[in-house]
């Protein structure tokens, strides 16, 4: 069995699935292993932003539409379980998307900047950071724009180790 899909086992023991929404009937979520991910573009900022989570102060995080649309990949709705992975791939958290919004770049609250837990945790400190990050680590070839649209979302621990 390997890391992830070990700590899926403990997660499922430890962690609340109940609580979860489910609009299936059987919740499909204490049965299905949810995708294995980490934060940013790096091992290093994947620690950063990790260590952020399991101390409680990054809520939420976010990601350009355009790289979704991209890989091809759907965007994450209410319920949605992630396991974290740390820098060297190993899983260290269970998540579940609470709230998902789209809104353009320039539109994204300072209430939205602190709950990403980052720097400062001020709206300016995170525009400048997620532009970086927009412009470095793109899937997509749009470039950046001040109206590009940013998939907000706010996350909830279920369990972590």
């Amino acid at each position: 069995m390997d890391d992830i899909e070990a700590f899926w086992q403990r997660a499922q023991q430890h962690a609340d699935l109940a609580s979860v929404p489910s609009y299936m009937g059987v919740n499909q979520l204490a049965v299905l292993r949810p995708p294995a991910w980490a934060f940013g573009a790096t091992p290093e900022q994947a620690d950063e932003l990790l260590e952020l989570v399991l101390a409680g102060t990054k809520t939420a995080t976010a990601s350009a539409l355009w790289d979704y649309e991209a890989e091809g990949e759907d965007l994450p709705t209410e319920g949605t379980l992630g396991i974290v992975t740390d820098g060297e791939g190993r899983p260290r958290a269970l998540v579940v998307t609470s709230r998902v919004r789209t809104v353009p770049f320039d539109e994204v609250d300072a209430e939205h900047a602190t709950a990403e837990g980052e720097g400062d945790r001020s709206l300016e400190f995170w525009r400048r950071v997620h532009e970086d990050f927009f412009t470095q680590h793109a899937s997509h070839d749009r470039g950046f724009a001040t109206d590009m649209p940013v998939v907000l979302e706010e996350l909830r621990v279920l369990y972590s180790e």
